[in-house]
């Protein structure tokens, strides 16, 4: 019987431990191995870890979004506009928003937070 909690309970998560999970099993969308695990999840929040290599194939979210970037480099699109993206570096998508890494260097890493309503938060709903 395992005593590691499951994604709803835990309350820390260690990037070097879910990056040792990486890549997840190969999908439709992602022949080459899933580049992202759940870290954590609470209510509307959860948290990832993304770790694409070659080609980022995601495609828009239903909830708004956060990356933290923890590792590496990138060029990062959003919205058809260009912006550079290295370690240390917070990124905001809105819900439904075309965006992509771009050039990720071999060691590129970030973190995903997700939350909120699907569609988004509205600006001035708070």
């Amino acid at each position: 019987m395992s005593t590691e909690p499951n994604v709803t309970q835990r309350l820390s998560a260690s990037l070097a431990a879910l990056l040792g999970q990486l890549p997840r099993p190969a999908s439709k969308d992602w022949p080459t191995g899933e580049p992202f695990v759940e870290a954590l999840r609470h209510g509307s929040m959860s948290v990832e870890v993304f770790a694409p290599r070659g080609a980022d194939r995601q495609t828009p979210h239903e909830q708004d979004e956060l990356y933290i970037v923890a590792g590496g480099t990138a060029r990062f699109e959003h919205a058809g506009v260009f912006s550079s993206a290295r370690t240390g570096d917070v990124l905001f998508v809105a819900a439904g928003d075309d965006h992509r890494f771009h050039d990720m260097s071999a060691d590129f890493v970030t973190w995903v937070v997700f939350w909120g309503p699907k569609g988004g938060e509205r600006p001035g709903s708070a």
